[in-house]
């Protein structure tokens, strides 16, 4: 069981009899009165989103979900496409599914995927992932201290604001929580 206390970005709870992962928190104190917590959750079966606020203390079912590690192979009509690295078994995703995780997905990337009653319905991604410059205005020579920043594609569809100095073809750590730029790892 758990509680209002316990919430946590990404904490899966039953609500209502279906699955929830918590994607937004927020624990009020009013001047007057008791506190609560306001939340953002996702359907963890349907992808709907759902705002919703408890009261302190509010417990909450612990759903029965199981996690395997996969590793992401390829994105076509029928889905986004994962294997077992274990007994080899491969599952599908749609776009829905996955959320903002589709935008950090690279080949061979091992992946966590989250069955609910032996349906795959979510996706866990690395903390940090690294993805190569697809789309950018090109690097200024010398502009590196201004803290200034510049929209660029990635590989992966996801736009993230980059220091000047970045161009076409580098790659770059991106952290995953955040959709924000961390470092460069290598140069085109």
């Amino acid at each position: 069981m758990y509680e209002t206390s316990d919430f946590r970005k990404g904490l899966k709870i039953m609500l209502e009899g279906k699955p929830y992962v918590i994607v937004d928190f927020q624990h009020v104190k009013p001047g007057k009165g008791n506190q609560f917590t306001r939340t953002k959750l996702r359907n963890m079966l349907t992808g709907q989103n759902l705002e919703s606020t408890f009261k302190s203390g509010e417990k909450f079912e612990v759903p029965n979900v199981e996690n395997k590690e996969m590793s992401f192979l390829y994105k076509d009509d029928t889905g986004y496409n994962f294997m077992s690295q274990e007994t080899f078994e491969q599952i599908a995703m749609s776009e829905e599914d996955l959320g903002e995780a589709k935008y950090y997905l690279t080949e061979n990337l091992k992946v966590v995927i989250l069955f609910y009653n032996e349906k795959a319905v979510a996706c866990d991604v690395p903390k940090a992932v690294n993805l190569t410059v697809a789309q950018t205005d090109p690097g200024i020579k010398g502009d590196r201290v201004t803290g200034a920043t510049k929209p660029a594609t990635m590989e992966t569809g996801l736009t993230v604001g980059v220091p000047l100095h970045i161009n076409e073809g580098d790659v770059l750590r991106i952290d995953t929580s955040t959709g924000e730029y961390v470092e460069r790892v290598s140069q085109k």
